[in-house]
């Protein structure tokens, strides 16, 4: 397939405006290209998406019309913006009044320096907005927001106060659906950024050039550009390519594409299991949650990255293609060292399949520093059966942090397969993995305090266990 002609312009609507940006670098940020506008509102604080100063809103699709999402510009690619639909902070109001969400905040005295205020007042709009919801505004929607200065509790009383979107443009606006990403060939200084839309054209750019970087949700890439300054030639979003984004639910298997984000895999999975609704309030944030996607969150092979022991406990696999060929591995058989997967020069994850029947019972833990929006020192997911005796069928333990790569515990497995749950069966699994951790020390946790974390789980997972089989 050819590609797209090449173009040094990046059109998108600013606030409801058309605007433009020439002949920025592939990698900088929507953050940036806000200051070039005069919009100071969205703030740099962590360039890493932990504290939510950057917030804007994204105009997203949905089915019969748009939701706002909130994201971080300091972590989304300028040409990523091209043909999107964004909104700062600077025009919430409407008729020269405030929007409720500010207003909301200024009375419940939830800004004392205002550094962060912007981004609170963005994330409190999309969750007032948003079209499922039912009850009053979460404050737990603010979990991607870090304030400093006031403290918490005026800010989620500002949350919990705000009612239905009023009567006005943004409510109208979200029966409307916003315009489709469109193919896009980008070039600046040397540097290309691609959105293709089918797959064949992704497969056939990394036939060209097999070093490509594809790019999901930038949620990782974006760190590894702002903090550690990397710098890649070639850069291909996965972000319109619809084979990528598919979710489907038979009577075999849950198949979830490997670019589609978190916050849209929530909305589609309606009987997700228990392991899979621990797992993603834990995961990040939510403006994180709207860009992140499973396929980028393995694809990093990170030894801490949550997604891989909730999912090695559901016995998913991966769904891998290439120009040369297609082929499907179990996750257990993804990672092979510390960062390193069997991912080949241009290789991408189209899909993440998990079997069906899903276990009876499962659960995710995860043991960090801050509860939300935080990296792992221990992850853990952990699921099994019973049968009518109350004898374990099947168990699975998998954990993230207790070794270079994330894992399954088969020793501790084995242990506890034709059993009953008790302390000495306990025990046995206990040890079994005890002798199959080789967990790595740093400054989250040594690795005597991640093998005693690990331990730890497994109990509170058979006692839990047993408690709800009872």
């Amino acid at each position: 397939m050819t590609a797209e002609p090449i173009t040094n312009s990046i059109q998108f609507l600013l606030n409801g405006q058309p605007a433009s940006i020439e002949n920025a670098g592939t990698q900088t940020t929507l953050l940036d290209v806000l200051r070039d506008y005069g919009l100071t509102g969205a703030k740099e604080g962590c360039a890493e998406g932990e504290c939510g100063a950057c917030m804007v809103l994204d105009v997203a699709a949905r089915e019969g019309g748009c939701r706002y999402q909130a994201i971080n510009s300091c972590l989304m690619l300028a040409p990523m913006a091209g043909g999107r639909e964004i909104y700062t902070v600077e025009a919430l109001a409407e008729n020269g009044e405030l929007a409720e969400a500010q207003r909301a905040m200024a009375a419940a005295g939830g800004s004392q320096c205002g550094y962060c205020t912007p981004g609170f007042v963005v994330s409190l709009f999309a969750e007032q907005y948003r079209p499922e919801r039912t009850g009053s505004c979460d404050p737990h929607a603010l979990a991607g927001n870090l304030c400093r200065c006031t403290g918490y509790r005026p800010i989620g009383d500002a949350a919990r106060s705000l009612g239905a979107p009023p009567p006005g443009y943004f409510r109208d606006r979200l029966s409307q659906p916003p315009q489709p990403l469109l193919n896009f060939n980008y070039q600046s200084d040397g540097q290309q950024f691609e959105r293709p839309t089918t797959l064949a054209r992704c497969l056939s750019i990394a036939a060209e050039d097999p070093q490509v970087r594809w790019i999901a949700g930038a949620t990782d890439l974006g760190v590894e550009s702002n903090l550690r300054f990397r710098r890649w030639p070639h850069l291909v979003s996965l972000e319109a390519v619809p084979d990528l984004r598919e979710f489907s639910d038979t009577a075999e298997y849950v198949g979830i594409g490997g670019a589609l984000p978190l916050t849209d895999i929530a909305l589609q999975w309606q009987n997700a299991p228990g392991i899979f609704g621990q797992w993603l309030p834990l995961f990040a944030s939510p403006p994180l949650r709207n860009s992140a996607t499973l396929g980028g969150n393995l694809a990093t092979a990170s030894p801490i990255g949550d997604g891989a022991p909730m999912l090695l406990a559901l016995d998913a696999s991966v769904r891998l293609t290439s120009a040369r060929a297609a082929r499907t591995i179990p996750l257990t058989s993804f990672f092979t060292g510390y960062r390193h997967s069997v991912l080949e020069p241009g290789e991408l994850i189209v899909a993440i399949e998990i079997p069906k029947p899903l276990p009876a019972y499962s659960r995710f833990y995860k043991v960090a520093k801050r509860r939300m929006d935080d990296i792992s020192t221990v992850a853990a997911g952990f699921a099994a059966d019973l049968d009518l005796n109350g004898r374990v069928t099947r168990a699975r333990f998998a954990f993230g942090g207790v070794a270079a790569t994330p894992l399954r515990i088969y020793a501790a497995e084995e242990a506890i397969l034709g059993e009953r749950w008790n302390k000495a069966t306990i025990k046995r699994v206990q040890s079994a993995l005890e002798n199959a951790l080789n967990p790595i020390g740093d400054h989250r946790g040594s690795a005597e305090y991640r093998r005693e974390i690990a331990n730890s789980l497994i109990e509170k997972f058979c006692w839990e266990y047993q408690e709800a089989a009872a």
